[in-house]
């Protein structure tokens, strides 16, 4: 792949290419943005070394820290986290480097921009926190890391659900979830804050047989 692509890299026209994640490249995607999407660390370190903009945006406004963040490429986004890439940068539907290794698990991606500058505070389209995405989708390693950094774990998005009522509205109650409830839990999340309707996380878990979870809030003091 790296050698294909550093022969495309020049080229005047780059419709038809196809990204690692399946989304087709235009002739609007940098040489920047598309080596770093499919993994091509020698092209980005010469793009880096020729003056290539860190923080040049694509089609979608995306970096090629987010392009490579997408596709899960650690090695490119490594490359241009070190060479000063912008981890907070939104694109067109607000996601940014930070918030989409959060909320996709993007382990080692999320860890270099916590160490890089990562806004703790910064929102998704939805106005939640990198936590509530990687609560719903049983990242527990990435919701330890978010907690540990500092996230506030009883931040409430626009669809007025915290990172524990999406762990279980949003899940099947099982280990992932459990163990992302003990979590957040143990971290001070407030168990009895509830949703919109007034229905609290323990309520929640009663509705849907999550005997488990049931468990972990009753011993918390949820009601």
């Amino acid at each position: 792949m790296p050698n294909r692509l550093s022969g495309l890299l020049g080229a005047a026209s780059l419709a038809g290419v196809i990204t690692m994640t399946n989304a087709p490249i235009s002739h609007a995607d940098t040489p920047l943005v598309i080596a770093a999407e499919t993994g091509d660390a020698p092209g980005v370190a010469r793009l880096i070394a020729e003056g290539a903009q860190i923080n040049a945006r694509d089609r979608r406004k995306r970096t090629a820290l987010l392009a490579a963040t997408h596709a899960n490429q650690v090695e490119t986004a490594r490359l241009l986290i070190e060479a000063g890439a912008d981890v907070n940068a939104k694109d067109d539907i607000e996601d940014s480097p930070y918030l989409y290794a959060g909320a996709r698990g993007h382990l080692e991606i999320l860890k270099m921009t916590l160490a890089h500058g990562a806004d703790l505070k910064s929102t998704n389209r939805y106005l939640g926190t990198a936590l509530i995405p990687a609560a719903e989708r049983g990242h527990v390693e990435t919701v330890r890391t978010l907690i540990g950094a500092g996230v506030d774990v009883d931040h409430v998005n626009r669809l007025g659900w915290t990172a524990l009522l999406e762990a279980i509205l949003l899940s099947d109650g099982g280990p992932r979830h459990q163990d992302i409830v003990k979590l957040l839990v143990d971290a001070g999340a407030d168990v009895n804050l509830a949703d919109l309707d007034q229905v609290t996380p323990l309520q929640h878990a009663r509705q849907r047989g999550y005997s488990e979870i049931v468990a972990i809030l009753e011993q918390a003091g949820a009601r």
